[in-house]
């Protein structure tokens, strides 16, 4: 068994380039939701020395006048964004048995349907058509583990011989990626984890595998002993375990500070809404959530807060019920400060399927569920915001977060279509 790892190189940045193929071979850099951090940047960028999560203010007072006016900057467009990755998953899903969609670039595919050696051409195929039908360049790593075809993946990435789709086949190919690839890039290897690795001398991929798994387990416990496993040709992570999520957040950093309540309740009505949608697309229900809000961590004042955990009283994924608990619990401590950032935690998970029935829960438990998925229903046909809670239509005078730099939704907007003059 073989698995595909296809991954979209420097995502957000290809998506913009779709539609600006003028910027091809140009420094070009993608910006968080308020145009604070880069997100993403392409290969002239990272040459200028631009890092990841990097400030923007910071990276153009480094590069000077004259470097920063060679990069052309976009606030996200998550709408461009999913509309293509979708595209992408669609053409990956006609040519394996079975998709594993890890993330909005990354997808894993069984590939028990094809010969070893039949692998790497036909994929460089796929990795044309993604090019050719899409515009986004991709890159795919083959490895008999999903650990060990990320890490191939990567080699793709890097070395343009490769053809965009590099394969570990053998035990000497294992060894030399291993041997040269930095443990902190292992997919399963997080800052934690590296922090207990390095000082025992383990540098390379290859350092890791080559210790006994007892070390492995000790150490890492049970997703170390895996990561090792995985590393060492045994095929055993199971992509639902690492894709489900223990928690579920949303939060935002404000252009200004935010001294009216009813504009600070619709910032937070807006993310529980949409981390209500992801739990009950991961059909989860949460038993529990903290809502927050803050004053700027830099300002001369001493910084305010707003910080309620709830224990609810049963187990939802229902939007208007959450967001009830939630408008209760931030209003028992609303004071009219400068709320720079604020945010929602979805916590203590439950699969929806095994949800306890509660004795006394006198709700309209049936009727909430229908409505819910009626409105689920709208809003996926017609769009996420066709049918909104109340709070959410609230007009603002100014737009909570900046976003000067954005793109048009050509793919997703009638408005924003192109038109070409002949």
């Amino acid at each position: 068994m073989y698995y595909a790892l296809c991954d979209c190189n420097n995502f957000f940045v290809s998506c913009e380039r779709v539609f600006r193929p003028d910027l091809e071979g140009k420094p070009v850099v993608v910006l968080s939701g308020n145009d604070g951090c880069v997100v993403s940047r392409s290969n002239e960028a990272k040459k200028l020395g631009i890092k990841m999560g990097e400030p923007w203010f910071e990276a153009k007072r480094r590069l000077g006048e004259r470097q920063e006016a060679s990069v052309t900057a976009f606030s996200s467009n998550f709408s461009l964004y999913g509309d293509l990755s979708s595209r992408v998953m669609s053409i990956l899903a006609k040519h394996t048995p079975r998709l594993e969609q890890y993330s909005i670039d990354e997808a894993f595919l069984h590939c028990d349907h094809l010969p070893v050696h039949e692998l790497k051409p036909y994929y460089e195929q796929v990795v044309k058509q993604i090019r050719k039908w899409v515009g986004i360049p991709v890159s795919i790593g083959l490895a008999p583990t999903r650990t060990l075809a990320k890490i191939a993946s990567k080699y793709a990435k890097q070395y343009p011989a490769y053809n965009g789709v590099c394969i570990i086949d053998t035990d000497e190919k294992r060894q030399k990626a291993l041997q040269g690839f930095a443990i902190e890039d292992v997919w399963g290897i997080g800052r934690q984890a590296q922090k207990k690795l390095l000082p025992t001398g383990i540098v390379t991929a290859w350092d890791f595998s080559q210790r006994l798994p007892e070390f492995a387990k000790n150490l890492l416990h049970k997703p170390g002993l895996q990561t090792w496993q995985e590393l060492n040709g045994y095929d055993c992570i199971d992509i639902t375990e690492r894709a489900e999520r223990q928690s579920i957040s949303q939060s935002r950093t404000f252009e200004r500070g935010i001294t009216d309540q009813a504009t600070l309740e619709k910032a937070l009505v807006d993310f529980m809404s949409d981390c209500a949608d992801k739990l009950r697309k991961q059909r989860s229900l949460c038993r529990q959530f903290s809502v927050y809000a803050h004053t700027s961590r830099f300002a001369e004042e001493e910084m305010q807060v707003i910080h309620q955990v709830v224990t609810l009283p049963f187990p939802t994924a229902i939007t208007a019920e959450l967001i009830g608990y939630m408008l209760a619990a931030i209003r028992k401590q609303w004071k009219p400060y400068p709320y720079k950032k604020a945010g929602v935690v979805l916590l203590n998970f439950t699969p929806a399927d095994n949800a306890q029935q509660m004795l006394f829960d006198e709700r309209p438990k049936e009727r909430n569920e229908r409505l819910q998925k009626a409105i689920d229903h709208i809003n996926n046909q017609y769009g996420k915001t066709a049918l909104k809670v109340a709070t959410q239509v609230l007009c603002t005078d100014k737009p909570l977060t900046k976003r000067e730099k954005l793109s048009p939704c050509y793919t997703t907007n009638l408005r924003d279509i192109l038109v070409l003059k002949c």
